[in-house]
């Protein structure tokens, strides 16, 4: 399935949260504190609105976006406002 995002919307693939410590301890979903971060898939239209470019990692506001699964993958579309920073390495 291909998505497409329309005007300042952004979509991005969201990173997986390692459910096991380095000991071997599993950690369950509810416990885990999810930083959110993803990777920018697409972008919209706008470009006046969208300072962020397919490939860059993100992080975003904790309650944003709407949530879709691509090909059995979680994806999130979100607003470019609701992107606060770009993550360098």
């Amino acid at each position: 399935m291909k998505i497409k995002p329309l005007a300042d919307r952004v979509l991005v693939k969201t990173e997986k949260l390692e459910a096991k410590t380095a000991s071997g301890i599993i950690i369950p979903d509810t416990a885990q504190e999810k930083t959110q971060t993803a990777v920018v898939v697409a972008v919209g239209d706008d470009s006046e609105k969208i300072k962020v470019s397919a490939g860059q990692k993100v992080m975003y506001d904790k309650y944003a976006g709407t949530a879709v699964k691509i090909d059995g993958e979680d994806h999130l579309i979100l607003k470019a406002a609701d992107i606060i920073a770009v993550i360098e390495a």
